[in-house]
């Protein structure tokens, strides 16, 4: 099947035949035709398998013969990188029919406001949001979205891990009730079903392979201590064979402490964490993406929220505290049907939570011995519980004053 086969509008095939878009991903074959339907729609499916172009297609189709100087789709995702990043699709696919869009995050300060307030008034067709933000300029009565006819909630479940369901419904009242409502999520637990309910309207369902990696990702797992783990990465590193990798850590704290230290043995590194302010992290992306930054530390907000191609190599630094962050923290490499490495490191306190992971994703993940030179690792007992410290049964004496 290729894209032709969607009578997509002559001008939106040029935009595809322009990015290399020849034929579509198994998420985008089983959408695009219910969504071209004008039919609400709840779509399941793992990071890299081209979801956002299985949205952005059919309402770039549907808006290309229609007046666009109305706001006609919104796009609600739960990180201003991922907003940037739709919006560098939109543009890109829909450069040769004229269709506008603006993303719109918090982070900056007064003069971007004022900048998307301005773009907003003056119309645009399509406009990606953050919740936060865009109920600023709703609350202010900047936009008018009287006229929507597009809905789309993107990476759903990650926004409501984070606290935005009050904000989502909050939105929703300011849309007409008639609208086509679209929900992706990479994942689809009873919180995502109940949200499903109340704002979508009979609802087709698209569920691709929910909570398994890539096959083109390689997963490996070194047992190892916490001592040994900047060792072993620059033992894994050294010999060159991977030219773009993403090192994953828990807490921003790791992140930063981890990336002095890579610093300091030689490594090129920058940390990426929600303390940066947003053009320091633009900046890092940036030099991310073109190659000039070979390694990037951080938390799960990256896991899901950026969009780099080429990507070679993910090592997690500690188990991830969800099982199904292990699934997105690994799809930032293999993606669009390449192949790529992720590695896992576990030390003995973190081994029931790869037990977890290894129980989520029906397989065995491969052990590598450590290196020579390292020591010896822990043993692998995720059964059994770690012993916490007894606390003391002494209690101290409480003087009170007479």
């Amino acid at each position: 099947m290729t894209f032709q086969d969607f009578h997509f509008d002559s001008q939106l095939l040029e935009g595809l035949a322009s990015m290399g878009y020849r034929n579509p991903t198994t998420i985008q074959e089983q959408t695009i035709p219910i969504i071209l339907d004008h039919k609400d729609v709840i779509a399941c499916a793992q990071t890299g398998t081209g979801k956002t172009a299985a949205y952005l297609l059919p309402i770039l189709h549907h808006i290309s013969g229609t007046d666009k100087q109305h706001t006609q789709a919104l796009i609600l995702a739960p990180t201003r990188e991922l907003a940037g990043q739709i919006d560098q699709q939109v543009e890109g696919l829909a450069y040769f029919a004229g269709i506008s869009s603006i993303a719109v995050y918090g982070g900056g300060d007064g003069i971007i406001y004022e900048q998307q307030r301005r773009a907003m008034k003056e119309g645009v067709a399509i406009i990606i949001a953050t919740p936060g933000r865009l109920i600023a300029h709703l609350t202010s009565g900047t936009i008018k979205l009287d006229q929507l006819k597009y809905l789309v909630l993107d990476e759903a479940d990650r926004m409501l891990d984070m606290g935005f369901y009050d904000d989502i419904m909050r939105i929703i009242s300011y849309l007409p009730s008639q609208r086509q409502t679209l929900l992706f999520s990479a994942t689809m637990p009873p919180k995502i079903s109940a949200l499903a309910q109340k704002i979508l309207k009979h609802p087709q369902t698209v569920n691709i392979a929910i909570s398994k990696p890539a096959n083109g990702v390689l997963q490996q797992v070194y047992l190892a201590y916490d001592h040994q783990k900047v060792k072993l990465i620059h033992h894994i590193l050294q010999d060159g064979s991977y030219s773009t990798v993403i090192i994953f850590a828990s807490r921003k704290e790791t992140v930063k402490a981890l990336n002095q230290t890579l610093k300091r043995a030689g490594i090129r590194s920058e940390a990426f964490h929600s303390d940066l302010e947003q053009e320091q992290r633009e900046t890092i992306l940036r030099s991310f993406r073109n190659k000039h930054l070979p390694v990037l530390v951080g938390t799960d907000v990256i896991s899901r929220g950026i969009d780099v191609e080429g990507i070679s190599l993910v090592i997690n630094y500690d188990a991830p505290p969800d099982p199904e962050d292990y699934v997105h923290r690994i799809g930032r490499t293999a993606r669009a049907e390449t192949t790529g490495t992720a590695i896992t490191f576990i030390n003995e306190h973190d081994q029931r939570k790869f037990h977890a992971i290894e129980t989520l994703i029906g397989m065995e993940v491969t052990r590598i011995p450590l290196p020579e030179g390292l020591g010896e690792p822990p043993i692998y007992q995720p059964f059994i519980k770690q012993q916490k410290p007894k606390k003391s049964s002494h209690r101290k004496k409480i003087w009170k004053k007479k």
